[in-house]
C-alpha cells in the first residue's frame, strides 16, 4: 500500500483547507526528513541478524510496539518513529499468523522502501514509502 491510498479523498476547498485537514501531509514531511536514519536502522535490523522484515511505527500517541528511534518531542517534528519487526507484530497479533504470507507477499524490498505501520485515530495501516535517493 503506497501513502497515496491511505489519503481520503481530497476535499473540496483550497489546498491550504486540504492540509490542514490530513494528518499524512505532515506524515510525509516528516519521512522525507526521516529518511536517511530509517535506513541507517533498517539496515541495521537485516546486517545484525535481527530480522529480515524491520517494520516503522509512525505515531502521534503512546504505543507499545518497537522502540523509539526518532522522538517528535526532542526532534520538534509530527511524528514519532519507532523501529519493530514482522516477527514483534505477529508476536503481538497486529499480523495474524495466518495472514502472515500474505504480508510477505505485499512486503517491499526494504533497502529502497521503509515499512510503515501508520496509527492514526481512525485507525491504523501499513504503507511503504521510498527512501531518499
Amino acid at each position: 500500500m503506497d501513502i497515496e491510498e491511505l489519503l481520503p479523498q481530497q476535499p473540496e476547498g483550497s489546498k491550504e483547507e486540504q492540509k490542514k485537514q490530513s494528518p499524512l501531509i505532515s506524515l510525509e514531511k516528516d519521512l522525507e526528513l526521516y529518511s536517511d536514519s530509517v535506513k541507517e536502522v533498517a539496515v541495521a535490523i537485516m546486517s545484525e541478524g535481527i530480522s529480515t522484515h524491520p517494520i516503522f511505527v509512525a505515531h502521534q500517541h503512546t504505543v507499545s510496539i518497537g522502540e523509539v528511534i526518532l522522538d517528535r518531542k526532542e526532534l520538534n517534528t509530527d511524528w514519532t518513529i519507532q523501529a519493530s519487526t514482522m516477527d514483534e507484530f505477529v508476536e503481538k497479533g497486529i499480523i495474524n499468523p495466518e495472514r502472515k504470507a500474505l504480508f510477505l507477499k505485499s512486503y517491499k524490498k526494504p533497502e529502497d522502501y521503509m515499512c510503515v505501520f501508520v496509527i492514526v485515530p481512525e485507525g491504523a495501516n501499513f504503507i511503504y514509502y521510498p527512501y531518499k535517493k
